[in-house]
């Protein structure tokens, strides 16, 4: 694995070349994620005035932080930073600026009280769209000063009003995505969009529906998908050898799948896939009631 350096944290980090781009791994960027970079535009951003990389870099880094750490796929080119750091979205205030904080440790706990730990913090400060650590650290003396937040070392906790605030400022930004592999018939994408989709979405998924996919290109994509889901619900009703491909890949990847079934194809399922046990559906009023049973237990 080659190495490279992270033009946005100054980190020299492992990089894998795909296709036109390179993808940068696990840096401050990402910490265990990663982003992707196009490779003819490495050599341009590198060469800016070192003042335009003094005021777009950290802000550059934070977005890539925050996307990343939201679960989306980020793919930069040249042509692409000024839009970013000119976006709306960009927090320009302390006040914006702390409440990305608050944001980012209501991702990552499970309710008020509850410890995250920042390590290294020192290279965190992109948490805050900050352009180094001690904006950070006064961000985080703001914040415990207003009784949002509070810091033990490492650990940090939001009280209840942070709990609060971040609900606020943020709405339920958690939901992990989950895709439904199912055949490409048109009525059925229908039926499930209608009535498994908002169901799944109120047990805390952003669910997606996902039909077998036929040509290489597109196999790609779905592979990619996959990898970046935490539940998979694999529909084997028509034996598509596309849904054992993705739902093993998921498996592979320990990614939780529930397998499923139409009552009409339960007895004729292939000796090798006995030991699946998916569950068995006729309408998808019935699957829903029994998908929510399983995922709330």
């Amino acid at each position: 694995m080659n190495k490279k350096h992270c033009l946005f944290c100054d980190e020299i980090v492992p990089t894998i070349p795909e296709g036109d781009y390179d993808r940068y791994m696990s840096c401050s960027c990402s910490p265990g994620g990663s982003y992707r970079l196009l490779r003819a535009s490495y050599e341009p951003v590198q060469a800016l005035p070192q003042k335009m990389k003094r005021d777009m870099f950290h802000i550059l880094s934070a977005y890539i932080r925050e996307r990343t750490d939201c679960g989306d796929k980020i793919s930069l080119s040249a042509s692409d930073l000024e839009p970013i750091t000119n976006d709306p979205s960009i927090p320009l205030t302390l006040q914006e600026k702390g409440n990305r904080l608050l944001h980012f440790l209501y991702r990552h706990s499970d309710g008020a009280g509850k410890p995250v730990v920042i390590h290294p913090l020192s290279s965190s400060y992109n948490l805050t769209y900050s352009p180094n650590l001690q904006e950070l650290v006064y961000l985080i003396d703001m914040l415990i000063n207003e009784q949002l937040l509070l810091r033990e070392g490492m650990t940090f906790r939001l009280t209840e009003k942070g709990w609060g605030e971040a609900i606020a400022s943020a709405g339920d930004k958690r939901k992990e995505p989950c895709f439904l592999l199912i055949p490409d018939e048109e009525d059925l994408r229908t039926e499930w969009s209608d009535k498994l989709l908002p169901k799944i979405e109120q047990c805390g998924y952003q669910p997606h529906l996902l039909s077998y996919w036929k040509t290489q290109s597109q196999d790609k994509i779905s592979l990619e998908l996959i990898a970046d889901s935490k539940l998979i619900i694999a529909d084997i009703t028509d034996r598509a050898p596309e849904v054992y491909l993705m739902a093993g890949y998921a498996l592979a990847l320990k990614i939780p799948v529930i397998w499923t079934v139409n009552n009409r194809d339960a007895d004729t399922l292939h000796s090798q896939v006995e030991d699946i046990r998916p569950l068995v559906w006729n309408t998808a009023e019935e699957l829903t009631d029994v998908l929510v049973q399983r995922l709330k237990g």
